[in-house]
């Protein structure tokens, strides 16, 4: 049982197609990670605009795979770099994301068999 994500908004859209969904799942295992590192280095860089590039990237994907809590701390680093604000403060935001993502990718790659 999933946890971390909720396919729902995908099987919807799609009418239940299988297929779709596994494209969807396959992008996000491909695209994510490698935004998610580029928030970490956008937020230990001070690099702004990198951090709200990557978080933006991903925003659709966590919406679609209804990571809520996820989708609100990427918003939340989003909000950060565009205020330009201090790094500390979204530090413990970046690593719950980071958290949420890695659970969603481990349960996404057993349920699918990838």
């Amino acid at each position: 049982m999933a946890l971390q994500y909720n396919l729902s908004k995908v099987y919807e859209i799609s009418e239940n197609d299988i297929d779709f969904a596994l494209q969807i799942v396959n992008l996000f295992l491909l695209e994510v990670p490698a935004e998610i590192k580029s928030i970490k280095v956008g937020v230990e860089e001070k690099d702004y605009s990198r951090a709200y590039a990557a978080a933006h990237k991903i925003k659709p994907s966590l919406d679609l795979l209804g990571m809520d809590l996820a989708y609100e701390e990427n918003l939340q680093i989003m909000t950060w770099a565009k205020s330009e604000g201090k790094k500390k403060e979204i530090k413990e935001v970046y690593k719950s994301l980071k958290e949420r993502v890695d659970l969603a990718i481990k349960e996404l790659k057993k349920d699918f068999k990838i």
